[in-house]
């Protein structure tokens, strides 16, 4: 069922994962999704022929989050007991922004379609965001009388600005592609039918590079967020030690001399 629902492909040292729900919209919040979804990301995390990945979607849309018809369902049970939402929250959907969260490797959104409340924050947790021209993107969970139960209030303010995030969770509106790519939501919008392309050929440009050296550099750029200058150079001096303890290291410092393209091993 798993393998359904979620389509794991590699290609080279690039995986691409595609939710495959489109007759649901692609929502993430059943638990055979969130099992897939975190099982594969810790696959990719132990995987160290792994450079990047792309997470994308079939049909029109990336995510529409939640499913609301069994939100509806669920409504009275949870008003009921409350102890019990924390729970299924914390076992439930914020597992996938702590299995992301703990991925070294670059993470790609490639959202081909309508990214809305908990979808729109997937595309968040990912490092680049691509957009399709047909995307939209809605941090609607207001609407919807809730709040962003997923780490949602968490990863908008810090790319859209305080403002911004505040407009899109207040109202709940939808924002096209190019307003999302002007707000910072998004890398750049590109034609619908080129968007794999697109996102394949970035990811293959990222994964050319040295594996770890990749690896330590985006734990690097996580670590920024929160860390003290301070310790985040020490941190820095201790990941460059081993970095340039690789061979992919002494290949590239090699190769750059001898004004030919490196060949890198992972090692």
């Amino acid at each position: 069922m798993a393998e359904d629902i979620l389509l794991y492909e590699q290609d080279g040292r690039v995986v691409t994962l595609t939710i495959n729900r489109p007759e649901i919209r692609n929502s993430i919040s059943a638990p055979e999704m969130l099992d897939a979804l975190e099982e594969a990301f810790g696959r990719i995390g132990r995987d160290h022929g792994v450079s990047c990945v792309i997470l994308t979607a079939t049909g029109t849309a990336f995510s529409s989050g939640g499913d609301v018809k069994d939100m509806a369902k669920r409504a009275q049970r949870m008003q009921e007991f409350p102890a019990g939402t924390r729970h299924w929250y914390r076992e439930g959907i914020q597992r996938i922004p702590l299995a992301i969260s703990k991925l070294e490797v670059p993470l790609i959104a490639a959202v081909n379609g309508h990214a809305i409340g908990a979808g729109c924050d997937l595309a968040m947790m990912c490092d680049i965001r691509i957009a399709s021209d047909k995307s939209l993107f809605a941090e609607s969970f207001v609407k919807l009388g809730i709040i962003p139960g997923d780490g949602g209030a968490w990863y908008l303010p810090r790319l859209v600005g305080r403002s911004r995030a505040f407009e899109m969770a207040f109202t709940g509106d939808m924002i096209d592609a190019q307003t999302a790519a002007e707000w910072g939501l998004v890398s750049r919008v590109v034609p619908h039918e080129k968007l794999m392309d697109e996102a394949k050929a970035l990811a293959q440009k990222i994964a050319r590079n040295p594996p770890e050296a990749l690896r330590m550099t985006k734990r690097l750029l996580l670590e920024s967020e929160f860390s003290r200058l301070d310790t985040l150079l020490d941190m820095s001096a201790a990941m460059q030690a081993l970095a340039q303890a690789t061979k992919d290291h002494e290949e590239a410092a090699t190769a750059f001399a001898e004004k030919r393209k490196p060949v890198f091993k992972g090692n």
